[in-house]
């Protein structure tokens, strides 16, 4: 009689194992890497929601840290490249107002435009960077850390657990039903039974709620990491839209700035017209005579020995005239009030228009030696 008692225990679990086998195979996996299984049609449409919610909200969650970490590094690099930027713009702006060039000032011009145009780049850069830690970084910072994704996920894992217990149950239930066939009727065993049963409605109506309850949580996480997801991206590309076009602005304005300075250099400037009104320069022996008396009426201006640089070729007309190169050097001893300078150049005096040549306070000591 044992033995067929132990037969007989042995045939109930090896009928509980596979019922138990074959609701694994046809209820599916589930998620959090659990084996949950779907005992009837509502409850697996449920649990199929809550395992695609859970994978949905996780990808996004993962979606926004990564996206997070790249904001934050290309903040970190975008702040590099400002301190870079403001450093070649100060040199540029030093260099610009010490200049120490002899021969002009069109790179001093160059440079100290170069220097304000990339101060107010370095400028936008820097508020650019603000906006993306401030507007983009944080609010999805806060949301992978936030409470209502915990929440729900914690929601999802107790309805996971719970279902579990609910599965357990029913095969309990199974394995007492089978005992109460077998075995003969016993009001302890009927008692058990129902009591199992019991328990087991109680686990089904719990895991329901829980279930709608997780899935609901889970819906509206998912809502929101896409709404504010999408916003955020949004808000980073009208941040860096504005900042290309403000800094567009200011490079086409600095570009123009330097192509007139470079032109300056590269184009022979025309020289300036005589007046056909002009009279000739004085002759040596006014300088010598009337020149002086002249002077002290006012007629004359005396400005003291200079030196100058000659800016416009001059082919001299009469004897007394100088004929000029582009480059050369001259020492300015007169200036007279009708526009002619009497100066020596290359070892001979005479005179010259004054318009042709611009004063240089410091000229190498090679260029003065040509001068005589």
């Amino acid at each position: 009689m044992d033995a067929i008692r132990k037969q007989a225990s042995k045939l109930r679990e090896q009928v509980a194992r596979q019922q138990q086998a074959v609701l694994k195979q046809f209820g599916g996996g589930g998620y959090g890497g659990s084996d949950n299984v779907a005992t009837n049609g509502v409850e697996l449409q449920l649990h199929q929601k809550l395992e695609k919610l859970y994978i949905s909200t996780r990808a996004g969650k993962h979606y926004q840290r990564d996206f997070v970490r790249g904001v934050e590094g290309y903040i970190v690099t975008g702040s590099k490249q400002v301190e870079i930027g403001t450093k070649l713009s100060e040199d540029s702006r030093k260099y610009g107002a010490e200049n120490t060039c002899t021969s002009g000032n069109t790179l001093s011009r160059a440079a100290l435009s170069f220097a304000q145009a990339h101060a107010q780049t370095e400028k936008e850069r820097g508020n650019l960077l603000k906006a993306l830690g401030t507007q983009v970084a944080e609010p999805l910072r806060a949301m992978v850390v936030g409470a209502p994704l915990e929440d729900a996920r914690h929601l999802a894992q107790r309805y996971d657990r719970m279902r579990q217990e609910a599965e357990a149950q029913a095969i309990e239930v199974s394995k007492r039903q089978a005992r109460v066939r077998e075995m003969p009727p016993s009001a302890e065993n009927s008692m058990k039974l129902e009591a199992a049963e019991a328990k087991l409605q109680d686990l089904k109506a719990n895991t329901t709620i829980l279930g709608k309850e997780a899935a609901a949580a889970l819906a509206a996480v998912e809502a929101q990491q896409q709404r504010l997801t999408l916003q955020r991206l949004i808000a980073m590309v009208e941040a860096e839209r504005a900042y290309h076009q403000t800094v567009l602005q200011i490079l086409d304005q600095l570009e123009g700035e330097m192509i007139s300075e470079q032109r300056r250099i590269e184009t022979p400037p025309i020289p300036p017209s005589l007046d056909n009104d002009m009279p000739p320069p004085p002759s040596y022996e006014e300088v010598n005579g009337v020149y002086a008396s002249q002077a002290h009426n006012g007629t004359t201006d005396s400005m003291g020995y200079f030196l100058g640089e000659v800016l416009f070729p001059y082919s001299a007309v009469s004897e007394v005239e100088l004929n000029l190169s582009v480059g050369d050097y001259i020492v300015v001893r007169k200036v007279t009030n009708s526009g002619w300078a009497e100066g020596e150049c290359k070892g001979r005096a005479g005179w010259f228009p004054f318009s042709y040549i611009e004063r240089r306070e410091r000229v190498l000591a090679s260029k003065v030696a040509e001068v005589f």
